[in-house]
């Protein structure tokens, strides 16, 4: 605790601002985005050496080695094949001068110190991650029980008999390769605009 407060009061710690729309154009991940696709921010967390652009497709993290570095390591995680939970605010406590954006992208821990003046923007993305990490949840299950359904019916009609042309063990593999294809579809095209839009006003 007294080595966090010594880094703050010298100013070397990394605490980060969140960075408005108009600034969003200076900075380094603007340059990674895939405008192609449709791909803009919606929210931007910046400290002395790191980024954390939330877009409406993934998280773009530019990882710096340091503050006075000028080398910077590009990591994509998009919210299509990557899992959002444990999304959590640690509030400041009377001489902290930060607080904490915590979440997990599959394995990958996220602890991110932001200026507590900035409390109030910091609860809209936290509404937000925690709302894309449902609707994750709810996607995955229902592939899950879509294919359930579809193993229960192979079994209730003995599909692992010798197919022949036009017959069901055909019919039962062109619904599942169409049920594959659709859910692929919806994960790798996952777009959360609404999402973000319905929590962050910019």
């Amino acid at each position: 605790m007294f080595k966090k407060f010594a880094a703050e009061a010298l100013g070397i710690s990394d605490i980060g601002v969140i960075v408005g729309p108009e600034d969003y154009s200076k900075v380094d991940a603007d340059d990674y985005l895939f405008n192609e696709d449709g791909e803009q921010i919606f929210f931007l967390i910046k400290s002395k050496k790191d980024e954390y652009c939330f877009t409406n497709l993934a998280l773009v993290h530019v990882d710096g080695d340091s503050a006075v570095s000028s080398k910077r390591s590009i990591k994509r995680y998009d919210y299509a094949s990557h899992r959002i939970t444990d999304v959590s605010i640690e509030t400041a406590g009377t001489l902290d001068m930060d607080i904490e954006l915590k979440f997990n992208l599959d394995d990958t821990r996220f602890s991110i110190d932001i200026k507590k003046a900035f409390i109030e923007p910091l609860k809209n993305i936290y509404k937000a991650l925690f709302t894309i990490g449902k609707q994750q949840q709810r996607d995955a299950l229902c592939r899950e029980n879509a294919l359930r359904a579809l193993d229960a019916t192979a079994s209730v009609h003995k599909l692992n008999i010798a197919p022949g042309e036009g017959g069901l063990v055909s019919q039962y593999g062109a619904l599942l390769a169409a049920l594959n294809t659709a859910m692929l579809d919806t994960h790798t095209k996952r777009d959360f605009s609404d999402v973000f839009t319905k929590f962050i006003h910019n």
